[in-house]
This record gives structure tokens, sequence and C-alpha cells, in this order.
């Protein structure tokens, strides 16, 4: 079993790493998280989570932290979570974010998220409520009333295209206060708030 692999980074995109170690290339599916952390980086360690889709083939997650694995290992050992849905709400949420999602039982916020749906959104809630404390803290101001899909889908986008979260987040932030009502139109909230980064 493979716990960590620390290496040279070889190649990577918004969904997966290559880590050079021992001659050896490591494929690894990541969050936009995980890709956001490298973005400056050309060596690091990444977290190793195997899942297997069938017992023949098993596919190899990287994450830049443990408190996301222990994230991801959870969420996946809910019923009819699996490996992708489970980097999807990890590319969408912090860990954090998550766990304080299932700790306010947020279904909004959880079935908001691409392919989750409101019943897998109960059932992640009922399955891990109390089961994530150590994940309480740091809960930002995506989990408030005034949640966005649209600014959150505009926030991904930023990400994907190579922009740190942070900055990101206070440039949507920024173009949703400009454009007011436009941020209906997600193409339009993205443009603006590329034209404050």
């Amino acid at each position: 079993m493979i716990d960590y692999i620390k290496g040279k980074i070889s190649e990577k995109s918004p969904t997966y790493a290559v880590l050079e170690a021992g001659n050896v290339g490591y494929a690894l599916l990541i969050s936009l998280n995980t890709y956001t952390k490298l973005n400056d980086i050309t060596e690091c360690k990444l977290f190793v989570e195997q899942v297997f889709v069938r017992d023949d083939n098993p596919r190899y997650y990287g994450f830049f932290d443990a408190d996301e694995r222990d994230i991801f290992r959870k969420v996946i050992s809910v019923s009819g979570v699996g490996g992708a849905s489970a980097m999807l709400m990890l590319s969408s949420l912090s860990a954090a974010e998550i766990a304080g999602a299932v700790n306010t039982a947020n279904v909004a916020l959880l079935k908001s998220i691409k392919g989750i749906g409101e019943k897998t959104a109960q059932r992640i809630v009922v399955d891990l409520k109390g089961k994530l404390g150590k994940h309480e803290g740091g809960i930002s101001q995506i989990l408030a009333p005034t949640y966005n899909k649209n600014k959150e889908e505009a926030l991904l986008a930023l990400v994907a295209l190579g922009f740190a979260r942070n900055a990101a987040e206070k440039a949507v932030e920024k173009a949703t206060k400009q454009q007011g009502i436009a941020t209906e139109n997600v193409e339009v909230l993205i443009k603006a708030a590329l034209k404050n980064l």
C-alpha cells in the first residue's frame, strides 16, 4: 500500500499530475484544490489513495495534504459516492467546507455540486455527520445563505485557468458587486472577474 509519493512534477493539469520518483512516473488523479497548491512548485509530496473501480482496474488519487485525503476516504465510504464524485466535491469545495456543510446539514450546498443529487447529499449528511469533527473550522463565505452557484462556477473556471484560489475569490467577489444582476450569466461574471486579476 502506498501512503505518499515524493518527487518531481513532470506533468500536471487541473485533473491529474504525474510525479516522477525513482525513475518511475506516477499518474495521480487530483482535485482543483490540490492543483492550485501545485501551481508554483516543481517538487512535492502527494498523499495517495487507491480505489478499485473493478478488481483489475485501480485508480490512484493524489492529495496535497492528509486532511483532503481523509475527507475523500470518508466521502467514498458513503453508498453511491465513488471516487469521481468525491473528487468533484473536493474540486468545488475545500475539505473544511465539505465538513462544514455536513456538520450543519447544508444539503443545498452539497447538491449544488455537479453529479450530487438531493438523495446523495442527504445520505452524505446522515452517514458522515459527527464523523468529520477535526475539520469543523475554516468554513468560508461559500456556506453563507447567499451562496451563488454561478459565483462558484466562475471561481472554479478561474482556478482551472491557473489563478490562485484566494485571488480568484476576491476577483469574483469584486465582479459580483460590479455586475449586479448580470451575475446570472456565468460567462459575463468570469470575464468581469478576469479584469480584476
